[in-house]
């Protein structure tokens, strides 16, 4: 097991009554893009937020490269690149002012702070928005902003939820090889995702989460067979892990509302 990994293990959490997650137990190793895939409302993002330190747990332990998320969130926070599924930014300063106040938090040299904006703003074709107010860009040019902002430091660990959310083909290929690249060095990638041929195009394993629980874990290969089906797709997959591969009585029950 690398270094860079990430231990979960009886992992609950609860919104007053509502139980977000169910007991998660998951050990994801350094040097790959890990999966989380599951629907809205399965339990992804409340998952992240606890191992980026950004949520507390109801119970349960969470370890990052070997350090307890409860007991020194300082720490992990130092070491974890995250992307929110909304990027939350300062709408009110340009790009240029937010990645410089960023960079200023995680104490990065001046110097390599303003290359690293350029070489990531000229790689995402964001140059020409570098001086103009946050709140006046597109949903997409926010989005390479927020990535820009969590590779900056160069982190150890990266965590998009929903990370492909609003890119163009282009940026979306540069943001896929720019996360090989990553994990080729034995460093981990966190991919949440709703949108499966994402995670079929940019994963090296996966987890299936479904109402707040793991229903399955594996490669491409290993959830196919345990599928029992070689040649499954990853929806077809997804379906037959959550117990809804029988969609036909939705589909009559709909095609029967809409006749009548």
């Amino acid at each position: 097991m690398s270094d860079n990994s990430i231990t979960i293990r009886d992992l609950y959490k609860n919104y007053g009554e509502v139980r977000a997650l169910d007991g998660i137990n998951i050990e994801i190793p350094g040097g790959q893009i890990f999966g989380i895939l599951g629907p809205n409302g399965s339990g992804k993002t409340t998952m992240l937020k606890i191992i980026s330190s950004i949520m507390e747990p109801t119970s349960g332990l969470v370890s990052v490269n070997g350090i307890n998320v409860m007991g020194d969130p300082m720490k992990v926070k130092s070491i974890i690149g995250y992307v929110p599924e909304t990027p939350n930014l300062y709408e009110s300063l340009t790009p240029i002012e937010f990645l410089g106040f960023v960079g200023s938090i995680r104490k990065i040299n001046h110097e390599i702070l303003t290359e690293r904006i350029y070489r990531f703003a000229k790689a995402f074709e964001i140059e020409d928005n570098l001086n103009n107010f946050i709140g006046s860009l597109s949903f997409g040019t926010k989005q390479k902003v927020a990535i820009i902002s969590a590779f900056i430091h160069d982190p150890e660990i990266i965590i998009l939820d929903e990370g492909m959310n609003g890119l163009d083909p282009r940026s979306a290929k540069i943001l896929k090889n720019l996360l090989l690249e990553y994990v080729s060095s034995g460093r981990t990638v966190l991919f949440s995702t709703h949108v499966l041929e994402v995670a079929e195009s940019v994963c090296h394993r996966m987890a299936i989460i479904y109402k707040g629980r793991i229903m399955d874990v594996g490669t491409l290969k290993e959830l196919r067979e345990s599928a029992g089906r070689h040649d499954a797709n990853l929806e077809d997959i997804f379906l037959n892990a959550t117990g809804d591969s029988d969609l036909k009585p939705v589909i009559d029950s709909l095609r029967e509302t809409m006749n009548r």
